[in-house]
């Protein structure tokens, strides 16, 4: 009876969803993407009003899909109940027009819990983060990905980081078991490996570029077979965020090597003066906009008053 009652509830579930695993491989590849950022009262408590009408606003721009509660978006410093209420206000903000990729994480019953919860919620697809803390064999970390991709019927994308690094062996087992495993998302920026990925797995997967400030190397994965990656400088410049990403797509070096000496290279000489400021700087460009969406959480800290001036002074310069 309890076989058939999950059964049911996935079958229930799918219906909600927007994508097919392979229609979302197909969408997420075809265009840039982004992670939100999670909003924060000055109490730091989840600004749900505010999330969802800068949800609304993203998702008028014409990128491929949004990452709820992603690495941008605090998922680290979340609870479950907390993910829950920002994929939800994800997928109601975005109004339909844009896939919503809901994160999986930590151990893996509780990355389980969440991949259920978000196909539930109508989210499009599931990025599993690594398991958290603990160091993991290739046999563990295989088995995490399994039971992640059985609970669920969406689309899902593994990000290869910390604890959790994948060798090509591993995940030329997990395609061939997994169906619903959809992309390979890189924080590591190994290129042998992922010369030798690309090579053995060819386009099963769709690889997406997950280094922090993934415009330094879209030029270059570009060559890997990595057509996407994830941008969050699009949550306050999301015109140059899409002009940058389409200089990469045409092969434009010149206008890549033009925004990269003009704006995300000096950005990133800002973001790389204190650890976590990948996140902090996100929002402090946002408050230049415009756009606030709080402080970031503990352990991150916020940009100080100086760096946040540089930050605004850098930003007033693309108009």
């Amino acid at each position: 009876m309890l076989n058939l009652l999950v059964t049911y509830a996935k079958q229930e579930s799918s219906e909600m969803t927007r994508h097919t695993p392979e229609e979302l491989q197909r969408v997420l590849g075809s265009g840039l993407l982004s992670f939100p950022v999670t909003h924060f009262t000055p109490e730091l408590e989840f600004d749900e009003a505010a999330y969802r009408e800068n949800l609304s606003w993203l998702a008028s721009y014409p990128a491929a899909g949004l990452f709820a509660a992603g690495g941008t978006g605090e998922f680290f410093s979340l609870t479950p109940d907390e993910i829950a209420r920002v994929v939800r206000a994800a997928v109601a903000g975005s109004g339909g027009t844009t896939p919503i990729i809901a994160p999986a994480g930590f151990g893996t019953a509780q990355a389980v819990d969440l991949a259920r919860d978000a196909e539930r919620a109508g989210a499009d697809g599931i990025l599993l983060f690594p398991p958290y803390l603990t160091e993991s064999s290739q046999d563990g970390l295989a088995a995490h990905v399994r039971a992640v991709c059985a609970a669920t019927s969406l689309g899902v994308v593994v990000y290869h980081r910390a604890n959790g690094r994948f060798t090509v062996p591993t995940m030329e087992r997990l395609v061939a078991t997994c169906p619903n495993l959809i992309g390979f998302k890189d924080g590591v920026g190994d290129i042998e490996l992922m010369t030798r990925l690309y090579a053995t797995i060819g386009d099963r997967l769709l690889y997406i570029g997950g280094l922090p400030t993934a415009e330094t190397f879209a030029l270059p994965y570009l060559e890997l077979g990595v057509t996407t990656y994830s941008s969050a400088i699009f949550n306050f410049a999301p015109t140059f965020a899409l002009e940058f990403y389409a200089a990469v797509r045409a092969q434009d070096r010149a206008g890549v090597y033009t925004r990269l000496n003009e704006f995300v290279l000096p950005y990133l000489e800002i973001r790389n003066r204190k650890a976590g400021y990948a996140v902090s700087i996100i929002k402090a460009g946002m408050r230049v906009v415009g756009r606030p969406a709080g402080p970031v959480r503990p352990p991150l800290t916020d940009l100080t008053a100086d760096e946040q001036g540089a930050l605004t002074t850098l930003i007033e310069k693309l108009g």
